[in-house]
């Protein structure tokens, strides 16, 4: 039993004395971190950054692009940071159509308004940037609206297109806004949750629309925002006159306007370039509030 003992010991010390010979705590080795291995197979060095605030653990893959430095870059931080922020992707990036390239900012749900007008994005790769402009909080079809602040509420957002917009403004969504639909693309596409006809002819019927059969039997086939500019013949004049007045976008914001649920919570805001903002690859999008302080900010 004794001879076990000694003969671990022994390898026990044996061991310690080769590590002295090779360096001990002076090797190299004893001053790099632990290495782990991606999915890819590619090696990352696991390292510690320490800031006066925070201590946080950062992976650097050896083999991939160069990292972009995130904190030099982000500024001086907005007051807004935290309480409006960005769906850190863009839709779209560097499409040939700046209409379809568009990303999404949010306000939290516990926050005031926010006017967002005059803030900016930017990208800090290529210094590409714009002004978010004013809007219209009920735009009208067929005039130029007036323009307005774009005011964030609590748990809303804005989609920002890089592009022009398809009716000549920045806007809110209501619930007549699918009209805009049937004639114009939008990116992403607006939801369609017009009211439906058929509940719009029993509301608004100029008479009892419960005798204008061929009424009844029309607007029924009608699916919801679809825009009728020249009813069939043979209907009577009251059911043409409900139609052309009433199933159109202006019509419905006359009849829903002060509705509870008219507004909905979401901006459509449009930048007006001619061309893509944002890289496909390799970019550092910033939102910076109305004095250039960063209010968010993320790179892909």
């Amino acid at each position: 039993m004794n001879d076990d003992i000694l003969f671990v010991l022994g390898i026990f010390v044996f061991a310690f004395l080769l590590w002295l010979g090779t360096g001990g705590p002076m090797h190299p080795l004893a001053f790099t971190g632990p290495i782990l291995y991606g999915s890819g197979g590619a090696p990352t060095n696991i390292y510690r950054t320490r800031t006066p605030s925070d201590r946080t653990t950062t992976r650097i893959p050896t083999n991939t692009r160069p990292h972009i430095p995130i904190t030099p870059l982000f500024g001086t931080p907005s007051p807004y940071r935290g309480i409006v922020t960005m769906n850190h992707y863009v839709s779209g990036a560097g499409s040939s159509n700046p209409s379809h390239e568009y990303i999404t900012i949010h306000l939290a749900t516990n926050a005031a308004p926010v006017d967002i007008t005059g803030w900016k994005l930017e990208s800090a790769a290529t210094g590409a940037a714009a002004i978010i402009p004013k809007g219209t909080e009920v735009p009208r079809s067929g005039i130029v609206n007036a323009s307005e602040p774009i005011v964030l509420t609590p748990g809303s957002r804005a989609i920002i297109s890089s592009g022009d917009s398809p009716i000549g403004a920045s806007f809110r969504e209501n619930i007549c806004i699918g009209y805009f639909a049937q004639y114009q693309s939008f990116y992403p596409s607006l939801a369609l949750t017009c009211p439906i006809p058929f509940n719009e002819l029993k509301k608004n019927y100029d008479g009892s629309y419960i005798r204008d059969l061929s009424c009844i039997n029309y607007v029924r086939k009608l699916n919801r925002c679809t825009l009728v500019s020249s009813p069939p013949s043979g209907l009577t004049t009251a059911c043409t006159n409900f139609a052309v007045n009433d199933l159109n976008y202006n019509g419905c914001v006359n009849l829903h306007q002060y509705d509870k649920d008219f507004e909905d919570n979401t901006w459509r805001v449009f930048l007006g370039r001619n061309k893509s903002m944002w890289r496909p690859h390799y970019e550092v999008v910033k939102l910076l509030d109305a004095q250039g302080r960063t209010v968010d900010m993320f790179s892909y």
